[in-house]
């Protein structure tokens, strides 16, 4: 194997032989996936629905709770194993002397992030070539589908790195089996203790067909790659699966009960990949029009995303979340596209893009001038009417960045004599930082104040009796449960359960379009309240009569 097919780690999207620029655009690019990543971890409370859930486990965790049999809102959480919260637990005592112990947390999600990142670009280079993994990174970052939820406390951005490095390894597999063998157990591991069986089903499946299906694999050295991954990855999941067998049995139980919850949802992800893959679905397509499948760079990625849609189709619930893996192969399918797709194709790309990215980002500042200026007045009072409990304010920081984000989104799409191919992935991957990070700066506020329960539970805490016993709860979803229980230090005990009412408080969430439940006559009311903007939910506090 020659030597300019090594890997330097440190200079994963460089090219063999640089060019004037190259390392300004590779500087770009770390610049670019840097502004990404960043914008929208740090500045609002935790959302509906994920991050409520995964706010209190890792406060449970910050208490001293156990790892390995997580707890949220006082309750035994078993839905993922606990890398993703132990993680975030780890940045919430680092760093949130400086930031909200949610913010602190959802710095977690950027690492976890940063880390897919770096794989893709590597996979790509290692399947297409040296100079290939700036364009598959660019094709990740564009995709439609990503932005927000690469943005969350949720345990899958943690899972998505385990995809990611699992799919590099493999892709390595040929030419360093023993360093594919680490990456591999890594990533099968790191899935697993995120996600739980699913990744590793699906990690595990691609790695003993791809020697079944293709002769590329077919050779002595890929038991070496899959005997060094089943040890590398056993320190990941061994320990805490023994943990959990020493627990009393029914909480194995409720895991695994949890793990097989899904449904069959084929249809659901198919209809979502139609919007959600966007830019990589159509160059995907493209790729696989022109090149033929006896490739090996062809045959990795799109067995990859067939075992992954497999196994999501038969276990996963229908939550476009769920879909994140489903990017990884697609953006590698798509990477040679960028330099192959004819040129009237790509320029109809690029202006899609152009026109798609552009539009939103006039009508967020459109909405921001409404806010700060009441002009125009029709929409300053739509804007005022979606989130009632805003107040607008001025951010001097806030402007200037969104300032510059847009000048630099104009730059690099109005550079004359830039059309190509390569221009049009650009400009998708520029558009979706700018406009999300328009959305996260001048819209940030706005947006937090109609989400968040934060104000909504703080009322219900200071309405609290001085002295009481205990809380029960009534048809509460998880994620007020878990907002109970961040913002107002409240666990209650969930009438479900207990089909009894023995504490002296008695909370119920009452749904729009569903019959109020009277508590009866033992009861008063001393709080009600709900989200200034919420029409679907509210919230009754009852207290037992003496």
């Amino acid at each position: 194997m020659s030597v300019e097919m090594e890997h330097d780690w440190q200079a994963i999207f460089a090219t063999p032989k640089p060019k004037i620029g190259e390392r300004a655009k590779t500087n770009l690019l770390l610049l670019l996936c840097l502004l990404w990543v960043c914008f929208g971890l740090v500045g609002h409370t935790p959302w509906k629905p994920d991050e409520l859930q995964s706010i209190s486990v890792i406060k449970h965790l910050l208490q001293g709770g156990s790892w390995v049999v997580p707890s949220m809102a006082g309750e035994p959480f078993l839905e993922k194993p606990p890398l993703y919260y132990l993680s975030a637990a780890v940045f919430a005592k680092l760093f949130s002397p400086l930031f909200a112990p949610h913010d602190a947390a959802r710095l977690a999600t950027g690492m976890w992030m940063a880390l897919t990142l770096t794989f893709i670009g590597m996979t790509g280079r290692e399947l297409w070539g040296m100079g290939s993994g700036r364009q598959a990174t660019l094709i990740f970052l564009a995709s439609i589908g990503l932005v927000f939820s690469a943005h969350t406390l949720n345990p899958d951005v943690a899972g998505l790195a385990g995809y990611a490095m699992a799919f590099y390894a493999l892709a390595l597999a040929p030419r360093k089996p023993l360093r594919a063998g680490l990456v591999l157990g890594t990533g099968a591991g790191i899935g697993f203790l995120s996600k739980g069986l699913l990744p590793l089903a699906a990690i595990l499946a691609t790695a003993l067909l791809l020697p079944l299906l293709f002769r590329h694999w077919r050779r002595t050295s890929h038991l070496l790659v899959l005997g060094t991954a089943i040890i590398s990855a056993s320190p990941w999941i061994a320990p805490w699966l023994i943990a959990l067998k020493q627990q009393p049995p029914a909480l194995l139980q409720l895991w695994l009960a949890s793990e097989t919850a899904g449904s069959v949802a084929f249809g659901y992800f198919t209809k979502t990949l139609s919007w959600y893959a966007w830019p990589a679905l159509p160059l995907a397509a493209w790729t696989l029009w022109r090149m033929k499948p006896d490739r090996s760079s062809i045959q990795l990625p799109l067995l990859f995303f067939l075992v992954i849609f497999l196994v999501l189709g038969i276990s996963a619930s229908s939550r476009d979340i769920h879909a994140l893996p489903l990017l990884l192969p697609l953006a590698l399918l798509a990477t040679p596209a960028v330099d192959t797709l004819r040129r009237g194709a790509a320029s109809a790309l690029d202006w899609f893009g152009v026109m798609l990215f552009g539009t939103f980002g006039f009508l967020v500042w459109l909405g921001w001038f409404a806010m700060m200026t009441g002009m125009p007045g029709k929409l300053s009072q739509r804007m005022h009417k979606l989130s009632l409990a805003y107040v607008p304010e001025f951010s001097l920081l806030a402007f200037l960045l969104a300032l510059a984000l847009t000048m630099v989104w104009a730059a690099v799409v109005f550079k004359a004599n830039k059309r190509s191919n390569r221009a049009a992935v650009t400009d998708w991957a520029v558009g979706m930082t700018m406009v999300w990070g328009l959305v996260m700066t001048l819209w940030l506020p706005w947006l937090d104040a109609t989400k968040s329960y934060q104000g909504t539970f703080e009322s219900l805490r200071k309405a609290l009796p001085s002295s009481y016993a205990c809380v029960t709860g009534r048809d509460l979803g998880d994620s007020q449960r878990g907002a109970l229980d961040y913002h107002a230090d409240i666990r209650v005990q969930r009438f479900e359960t207990a089909q009894r009412l023995e504490c002296d408080l008695y909370l119920i969430q009452d749904e729009r379009g569903q019959d109020k439940i009277d508590p009866g006559s033992d009861w008063r009311l001393i709080w009600e309240g709900k989200r200034p903007n919420d029409r679907r939910e509210s919230f009754r506090l009852f207290q037992r009569r003496q």
